[in-house]
C-alpha cells in the first residue's frame, strides 16, 4: 500500500504518514464497528483520503490543490508485497516488531481475527480489564509513535512469523474449544480459517520448521473434531472417543509433516513438539496402546524450551499414565499459585484426586473447574464426572 501511495502522490513521507493514520483509524473504529468486508481496500481508501487531506492542508500553491483533487479516486490498488491473501497480509502487518510479542498478538486477535476481549484475556490467562488496558495502550503507542501501516516485504517475514503463528494458534484454540458460554462448544469456522491461513504461511515459508509443526498440530487436532462432542452436547475426552470417526486424511497429512520435521536434522521447536505429541496419540488404535513413555519424553523436551505452568500441567497428565496419579498429583499441586484461575488445572486435579480415592477433595476440585469453565460441552462433562463420585 505504501508503494502504491508513493507512486500516486510522489512523496514517501506523505505515503507513510497517510498509511499510519489509516491504521490508527482502523484501530479505533474496527473494534466498535466491526471489520469491513474488504479490510485492505478500506485501509487503502482511507489512506488515500488522509494523503489528500495532508496535501490540501500543506499546499500553498494552487497547482498543488488541483493536483490533489485530480489524484482523488476510489480505484483499489493491486495487491503489493509477498502475501496475496488479504487477511494474512493484515495479520503480518499488525504483528509489528515495534510492539512487544504479547501486545502485537493480542491486538491482532482483536483487530483482524475478531476475537472478543474476554476471549483474548482467557487465552492469555489474565483478567479482562488487564487485557483491555493492554490493547488500549497498544493502540495509543501506535498512534503516538507513528508506527506505519506497511505491508511487510518477503525479507520482513522471518521477523514477524513468530507473532503470526501465535495468533493463528490462539485462533485455532478458540475454535477447538470455545471459552465462552454463548458460543458453540466447537467453532469450526475458526479452526478452518486458522488452518487455511497456516497453509498459506507454509507456502510462503516452506523451510520453516515451526510453520510445518503448527500446521501438523492443527491437522491432527482437527482430525478428531467430529468425535469430540457427543450427540447430547457433552465433551468426549480422548480416552472415550471413537477413533474410527477420526478424519484419516487429516491424520495422514499431519503424520507426514511430523515425519518430515523429524528427518530434517534440526532441533524441533514448540509447535513441532506439540505436533509430535499429537502424532503419538493419533497413532494408537486404542488409548491402551498409547506410548506414554514417548509422550513424557516429548514433554520433557518441551519443558526445556517452554517451562510454562500449562506445559508442566500437560506433562503431569502424561506422567499419571506412566507413573500413577499420586506422582502426577504432587507435580500438579505445585502449580496452584500460577493456575488458580485456569479451569483445566482444577479439572486435572479433580481427576487425579478421584483416581487416588479422595472423593471429597475431588468433588471440590470439580466444583471449581465447573465454576471457571465457559464451554457448555465441557461443563456438561465435568458435571457428570462430579456426580458419579461416591
Amino acid at each position: 500500500m505504501v508503494a502504491s501511495l508513493t507512486r500516486r502522490f510522489g512523496d514517501l513521507d506523505i505515503a507513510e504518514e497517510a498509511a499510519a493514520e489509516a491504521f490508527a483509524v482502523a484501530v479505533q473504529r474496527w473494534p466498535a464497528d466491526g471489520i469491513p468486508p474488504n479490510p485492505g481496500a478500506w485501509l487503502t481508501t482511507t489512506a488515500n483520503h488522509k494523503a489528500i487531506d495532508r496535501i490540501r492542508r500543506e499546499a500553498k500553491r494552487e497547482d498543488k490543490q488541483k493536483q490533489a483533487q485530480m489524484l482523488y479516486d476510489d480505484d483499489p490498488p493491486a495487491p503489493t508485497g509477498a502475501i496475496v491473501d488479504e487477511r494474512l497480509r493484515l495479520i503480518f502487518t499488525c504483528c509489528h516488531p515495534a510492539l512487544a510479542m504479547e501486545t502485537r498478538v493480542a491486538l491482532t486477535l482483536r483487530m483482524v481475527a475478531g476475537l472478543t476481549v474476554p476471549e483474548i484475556a482467557r487465552a492469555f490467562l489474565v483478567q479482562e480489564t488487564t487485557m483491555g488496558q493492554r490493547i488500549t495502550r497498544a493502540k495509543a503507542k501506535i498512534k503516538a509513535a507513528g508506527i506505519p501501516y506497511r505491508v511487510p516485504s518477503e525479507e520482513d517475514l522471518p521477523t514477524r512469523v513468530s507473532g503470526v503463528l501465535a495468533v493463528l494458534f490462539l485462533v485455532f484454540n478458540e475454535g477447538y474449544l470455545a471459552t465462552g458460554p454463548d458460543t458453540d462448544p466447537v467453532r469450526h469456522e475458526l479452526t478452518a480459517e486458522a488452518i487455511r491461513l497456516t497453509r498459506l504461511v507454509r507456502d510462503l515459508m516452506p523451510e520453516d520448521g515451526e510453520v510445518a509443526g503448527l500446521l501438523a498440530l492443527m491437522l491432527l487436532t482437527e482430525a478428531r473434531r467430529t468425535a469430540r462432542v457427543s450427540a447430547d452436547g457433552e465433551l468426549v475426552t480422548l480416552d472415550e472417543q471413537d477413533r474410527g470417526a477420526w478424519d484419516a486424511t487429516l491424520v495422514a497429512e499431519g503424520h507426514g509433516l511430523v515425519r518430515e520435521r523429524l528427518t530434517s536434522g534440526v532441533a524441533p521447536g514448540r509447535y513441532q513438539l506439540l505436533a509430535a505429541v499429537n502424532a503419538v496419540h493419533t497413532s494408537a488404535r486404542d488409548i491402551r496402546d498409547t506410548d506414554w513413555t514417548q509422550v513424557v519424553a516429548l514433554y520433557d523436551q518441551l519443558v526445556r524450551l517452554d517451562p510454562s505452568p500449562i506445559v508442566v500441567l500437560n506433562r503431569a497428565i502424561a506422567v499419571a499414565e506412566l507413573d500413577g496419579p499420586e506422582v502426577a498429583l504432587a507435580s500438579v499441586d505445585r502449580l496452584e499459585g500460577a493456575l488458580a484461575g485456569y479451569h483445566p488445572y482444577h479439572a486435572t486435579r479433580a481427576d487425579l484426586l478421584r483416581r487416588t480415592g479422595r472423593s471429597r477433595d475431588s468433588r471440590a476440585a470439580y466444583d471449581k473447574a465447573i465454576e471457571l469453565a465457559g464451554n457448555t460441552a465441557e461443563v456438561a462433562y465435568l458435571t457428570r464426572r462430579r456426580d458419579q463420585l461416591r
